[in-house]
């Protein structure tokens, strides 16, 4: 569905499976003793990717240097997001470095399962695209004519859909090269186009507004951020730095640049729960769950807003499940209908000679 959605990837040929036991066996490390130099020194000779080492190699030399953790990671902004570095420099300022790593591997192996989820639930519509596809060209390219050929042997009329399939079949063999080349421009232009900051932000605006896909988008969105946004309170962020962090990873362009007006009013003095109802960020359920129990409103009345947040994320990664099966329901069946009534016409426009040639002889 989306870009973000379905990337494994931090940055720079950096898996995201490799940041994740990275904090994993750091925090492990760090509780038992072990000093954060000869943490580094023995985690680069551990089995990530090549880049991923020679990053942490750098990162060994800064540390023996007298830099600090937080310092030396801000130089790979690439392979280091910048949630990443918040929680780092807090882990460190406040002793608890080896608590806000595991959390911060529980956020990555939570994010990358959903993600996992997303792909699980659109590689079935794709293979049926693909087999789609694939079915079409082969009858274009190979059934068809051969059909054709046998038909115009004969003195018999071609119903109005042969006529048009034949037209097409023929147009493709004759300009298969042509068709390939639009094709690969085509492509490479949307490419282009999604990849700058213009046609990243009206996609993503298309993927908030999209009937199909909204559910999916938002309830990701708001899963992310209430995970994210309660580790970072809860590591003792001041608020409107965490907003600051938090809306770079929240995966859509569109849901950002609100989220971002939303941190100028909470700056000028607004409440967090006014501000998600005046720019209608999340789902009212984040806002208010139960009357008159107000969910993010009682978390920051009482001070307890990350424990609120953090609780609420299973419900939200639920609501992820349920509404990627409801869009899988809907996909499906579609794909099967449009594979079908394409299947169907070419087969049709090709046997109903054959049939009116039978009706003759018989």
């Amino acid at each position: 569905v989306q870009a973000s959605f379905f990337s494994f990837s931090i940055g720079s040929g950096t898996k995201i499976s490799d940041l994740t036991t990275f904090c994993r066996q750091f925090a492990i490390m760090i509780n038992s003793g072990i000093s954060i130099v000869d943490t580094i020194g023995i985690l680069k000779t551990q089995s990530f990717s090549a880049y991923f080492k020679q990053v942490l190699d750098s990162i060994h030399e800064d540390i023996k240097g007298g830099i600090m953790l937080s310092e030396s990671i801000k130089k790979y902004k690439k392979v280091f997001p910048k949630f990443f570095q918040s929680m780092v420099y807090v882990g460190e300022i406040s002793g608890q470095l080896d608590k806000v790593l595991n959390e911060l591997a529980d956020y990555y192996e939570k994010d990358a399962a959903i993600k996992r989820k997303m792909k699980s639930a659109m590689t079935y519509p794709l293979m049926l695209l693909v087999m789609t596809i694939g079915i079409v060209v082969l009858m274009m390219a190979f059934v068809i004519p051969t059909f054709n050929e046998a038909l115009s042997n004969m003195d018999v009329e071609m119903p109005a859909l042969t006529k048009a399939i034949t037209s097409m079949s023929d147009f493709v063999r004759a300009k298969w090269k042509e068709i390939i080349l639009v094709v690969a421009l085509i492509a490479l232009l949307m490419f282009l186009f999604l990849k700058s900051k213009t046609g990243s932000y009206l996609f993503d605006t298309f993927l908030v507004n999209c009937p199909i896909l909204k559910n999916v988008v938002i309830n990701s969105v708001t899963s992310k951020f209430a995970r994210g946004f309660g580790l970072l309170i809860a590591s003792g962020l001041d608020m409107v730095d965490a907003m600051e962090v938090i809306s770079k990873v929240l995966g859509n362009k569109n849901v950002q640049k609100r989220f971002e007006m939303a941190i100028e009013d909470v700056r000028q003095g607004m409440t967090l729960t006014m501000a998600f109802e005046s720019y209608k960020l999340f789902p009212p359920i984040l806002i208010q769950m139960g009357k008159p129990i107000k969910f993010c409103s009682v978390g920051e009345k009482t001070g307890e807003l990350d424990d609120v947040l953090m609780r609420s994320c299973s419900f939200f990664d639920e609501q992820v499940e349920t509404s990627l099966a409801r869009l899988t329901a809907i996909i499906q069946p579609t794909m099967l209908i449009i594979m079908g009534v394409i299947v169907g016409l070419m087969f049709v426009a090709i046997y109903s000679p054959m049939l009116s040639i039978m009706t003759s002889l018989g």
